[in-house]
Order: C-alpha cells, then sequence, then structure tokens
C-alpha cells in the first residue's frame, strides 16, 4: 500500500484552512503535516516538514501565494503546488503557473475535486477546476513562446508586469492579477519605460508585443 500523500495547507483564513484542514484528514490517501497563514510561513513550514503536496492561497500577508510558489520552485523544486484560491482572471491563473505550480482550482470545488487534484498533482500531472479546463490550453500556448531574451535589462518580474502591459491590463488590473500593491505596480511601470527607454506606455507595448509578450 502506498504511502499518503503529505500536505501542507497554506490560506491565511483559519476557518477555512482549519476546515480543509478537517475535511483532507478524512481522505485514507492524505496526510496533512503542517498549515501555513501566510506566504512565508509557507515556505519554511515547508522546508522543515517536506511536504509532497502544498495547497496554496494566493492572496496572503507577508508573501503571497506567486512569490511563495516561485520561492518553493527555487529552493524546494520536488514539492507540488496546487493552488486553491477565489480568483480564476486570466492573468492570476498565467501567473502561478509561471511561477511553478502545477495546478489551480477555484474554492467552492467538492472535496472529492480536491482530494483528486492533489493526487493527480502528486503523480507529476497539471490539473485546473472545470471553470478553467476550456480556457486553460490557449492560455498557455499564448504564453509559452514570448522571447523574454528580448528585456534582459529586466527583472523578471518586470518582464511579467510588461507581458501584462501589452495584454492591454491597466495598473489596477495587473496590482489584482499579481496581487501587488498599486504603487508597487506604478514604480515597475516607471522602471520599465525607463530601462526601455520608452517615451510612453504606448510605446512599451509595441515592443512588447514585437517581441511575442502580450499573449495574456
Amino acid at each position: 500500500m502506498s504511502e499518503p500523500v503529505r500536505v501542507l495547507i497554506a490560506d491565511d483564513h483559519p476557518v477555512f484552512r482549519d476546515g480543509l484542514a478537517s475535511l483532507l484528514g478524512t481522505q485514507a490517501d492524505v496526510t496533512v503535516v503542517a498549515t501555513a497563514a501566510d506566504g512565508a510561513e509557507a515556505v519554511a513550514l515547508a522546508a522543515e516538514h517536506r511536504p509532497d503536496v502544498v495547497v496554496m492561497d494566493l492572496q496572503m500577508p507577508e508573501m503571497n501565494g506567486i512569490d511563495a510558489t516561485r520561492r518553493l520552485a527555487e529552493t524546494q523544486p520536488d514539492v507540488r503546488v496546487l493552488v486553491f484560491t477565489m480568483g480564476e482572471e486570466d492573468g492570476t491563473v498565467l501567473a502561478a503557473m509561471r511561477a511553478g505550480a502545477r495546478g489551480y482550482l477555484v474554492k467552492g470545488a467538492s472535496q472529492e475535486e480536491v482530494a483528486r487534484a492533489i493526487s493527480t498533482v502528486h503523480a507529476g500531472g497539471l490539473v485546473f477546476g472545470a471553470s478553467l479546463a476550456l480556457r486553460i490550453a490557449d492560455l498557455l500556448s499564448g504564453s509559452a513562446t514570448p522571447d523574454r531574451t528580448a528585456f534582459p535589462q529586466l527583472t523578471e518580474r518586470e518582464v511579467e508586469i510588461l507581458d501584462l502591459i501589452a495584454a492591454g491590463r491597466n495598473n489596477s488590473q495587473i496590482a489584482s492579477a499579481l496581487y501587488l500593491a498599486p504603487k508597487t505596480v506604478r514604480n515597475n511601470v516607471s522602471n520599465i519605460l525607463a530601462k526601455l527607454q520608452a517615451t510612453d506606455r504606448a510605446e512599451a507595448i509595441i515592443r512588447a508585443r514585437d517581441a511575442g509578450l502580450g499573449g495574456a
């Protein structure tokens, strides 16, 4: 008989976090090894408990779920991340997958769907909620080919923001999609324009689309 999948749950809402832990605790093939209230705690507890799968909310204090997912991908690549959150905007889904998430579910999924997703992600597969299934192939195929090396002067975060700018997103939408403060987005946009020596946002969009960005 195979060992239960070791799961860490990261969510800043204690009622949801504890409720999910209790539900998963009834599954014979799942063991909840720890719970975290924010992204930074999730990364630290993952290093301590070595879970197989982290069930990750995105909008959390200290460190959001996308940044925590990226940190786990860098420091603990064997840990699989299953995003379980409220939003399903295209930009948010793409940001999570680019950060290294292996699955994406929207809260409201059934206990059986969550358990099945954990098993699939643990086995090395990709999984998306039913509401995303029809869109995800187009989203990923549209984001798989941009020439990100065209802007070596930009940081990874700045390229991510430029991609969303090229997709026609305004600063408020970018902040929402990437779980960043509006001021952080404004500062990044200013840095991008300066580094590209672009006179305005429209010029940056043209250059970004010429490089294949903006598929989101």
